[in-house]
């Protein structure tokens, strides 16, 4: 399998009505401040959504008073900003220059079509991510059509609890569990399952791993799902300081050749599913042919699929369980 969907990406023009409602004085100020962002702003691959113009447009809104995502900010129209505004928006702006990410400044950000919270206790919520999110969802529906038990999914590195929220809401029957070992990501996470209602479907656990999930859960589980870390330990200091410098770096090192969490997946998924049922990985770029080696290889799984970027490089690997 092969999916390569591409995130929708807020429009760089105003709309005839948000012109006019800016005012002369409004508009000139939103583009001395675009122009500003458009010169010094680097924006980071891994966040397509944003551009000088959806930034600002956020940044904008939350100097309001009004903290939407990049997103959310595209589809809600701009007002002028009087002078105490203007400063706030000034001040947003430098911080965002400065490296802050504009999701940890707005506290938003979306996943799959949920807006969600966003803080540097949790890793932001990747466009990239929404790649396996969408195949593990054509799993869970296919699952639940075709059993009258709530199919059970566990999401591991939950972070901010995006990719279970996101099942959860796309498979009403589904309950699912996410864990964290960060104690601080998993209250975040409890902090957006409140936000969404999800809380009577949506079980959060803090731990490494799989250890929440003992005998309780012996292959019983339809579909195991994680976004890991799977950056090397020794690339971590070249990172963008956008990314190092604010992003938790649990969220990131995966070890000395960045697949430890995944291997370890490997290894420990199969005692918790039943037969027949899938465990899905978001993977670094160039990891994902090493990991469906081993996949293949591994006797306790007969299937594996590939999702590929619009590039062609294999992002996440699901892998079935052996009846």
């Amino acid at each position: 399998m092969s999916v390569a969907p591409t995130p929708a990406t807020p429009a760089n023009d105003m709309r005839e009505s948000e012109l006019q409602a800016l005012g002369g004085d409004g508009q000139a100020a939103f583009q001395q401040r675009l122009g500003r962002l458009t010169a010094a702003l680097d924006i980071l691959p891994d966040k397509p959504e944003e551009t000088p113009y959806s930034a600002l447009r956020a940044l904008w809104l939350l100097a309001e008073g009004n903290a939407l995502s990049i997103h959310a900010a595209a589809d809600t129209p701009l007002r002028p900003l009087h002078a105490a505004q203007l400063s706030a928006l000034d001040a947003l702006i430098a911080r965002r220059i400065g490296g802050e990410p504009t999701a940890y400044l707005t506290g938003k950000q979306r996943f799959m079509g949920l807006e969600l919270l966003a803080s540097p206790e949790a890793l932001i919520p990747r466009a990239e991510s929404e790649l396996l999110g969408q195949a593990a969802a054509q799993k869970l529906r296919a699952m639940a059509a075709g059993s009258a038990a709530p199919p059970i999914v566990i999401d591991v590195c939950c972070g901010s609890g995006n990719l279970a929220l996101a099942l959860a809401h796309a498979v009403p029957q589904a309950q699912v569990h996410g864990a964290d070992i960060s104690d601080t990501a998993i209250a975040l996470a409890r902090d957006n399952t409140r936000q969404l209602g999800l809380e009577s479907r949506v079980t959060l656990h803090t731990g490494d791993l799989l250890a929440p999930f003992g005998t309780a859960f012996a292959h019983k589980v339809d579909l195991l799902v994680s976004l890991p870390p799977y950056i090397s330990t020794a690339k971590m200091d070249t990172m963008p300081r956008e990314i190092v410098g604010h992003e938790p770096h649990l969220a990131f090192d995966g070890g000395p050749f960045g697949v430890r969490i995944l291997m370890r997946l490997i290894r420990e998924a199969p005692p918790l599913l039943r037969p027949g049922g899938w465990l899905g990985m978001e993977v670094g770029l160039g990891q994902g042919p090493a990991m469906v080696q081993l996949l293949e290889k591994h006797p306790a799984y007969d299937r594996v699929e590939t999702v590929c970027d619009a590039g062609g490089a294999v992002r996440a690997v699901l892998a079935q369980a052996a009846a």
